[in-house]
């Protein structure tokens, strides 16, 4: 399984801006090790960073792209299916019985729910409120979504163990058509080696490993 160390930070009282600048992402790896495997199209630089510090841990996403799209309707969920996003998969092993999942737009807008093998989704299920916070900007050149999760709450959905945390990295990109409509392109870290484009099976996860843990 790919694998990427998450740095630690000895600071405590980290505060997210969603605009790339807190001096803590200087001491994170970059990740830009991604890929569309169904197709051919071009895909534009995505940057992912993490790192953590006694309490929580903290995701980073820059992604290249000017051309950024939102679908707004009154459904927050269907908006964001159909949407440019980040999304980050958690697992306890790889049964993925359970497994969570976290999708965000660029607007920082948060579609978060439980699922089961076979894409069996749970969307009454969310993250608890006070374990997570998401901040996110959109600039001339790219979008930037970042992400704060305490690691309680990866404790007791039993996604930490042991400063492993099993997770998938993605993204989708949604691309105007001539007749209008809007057409996903699926990025992923890990290449599931799927026939058509699939996040929800256990080979498109990778590990996260905590330094220092």
């Amino acid at each position: 399984m790919k694998t990427y160390s998450v740095k630690y930070s000895e600071e405590n009282d980290i505060v997210i801006s969603g605009d790339g600048n807190n001096n803590i992402w200087n001491k994170a790896d970059s990740l830009i090790d991604f890929t569309s495997p169904w197709n051919g199209n071009v895909i534009k630089k995505t940057t992912f960073k993490a790192v953590y510090n006694s309490e929580k841990i903290f995701f980073q996403f820059i992604v290249n792209d000017s051309l950024r799209h939102l679908h707004l309707s009154e459904n927050k969920n269907d908006s964001i299916n159909v949407s440019d996003r980040v999304e980050l998969f958690f697992r306890s092993d790889a049964s993925i019985d359970p497994y969570y999942c976290l999708e965000i737009d660029t607007a920082g807008r948060i579609m978060d729910f439980k699922a089961k093998p076979n894409k069996n989704f749970d969307f009454n299920w969310s993250w608890p409120s006070e374990d997570i916070f998401v901040k996110s900007s959109i600039n001339k050149t790219n979008f930037i979504v970042e992400i704060a999760i305490s690691l309680q709450s990866l404790e007791a959905l039993n996604l930490l163990k042991n400063g492993i945390i099993e997770t998938g990295i993605y993204r989708a990109k949604y691309h105007k058509q001539k007749e209008g409509t809007f057409l996903p392109t699926w990025i992923t870290w890990v290449n599931p080696n799927t026939k058509t484009p699939n996040f929800h099976t256990p080979t498109s996860f990778g590990i996260l490993k905590l330094e220092r843990f």
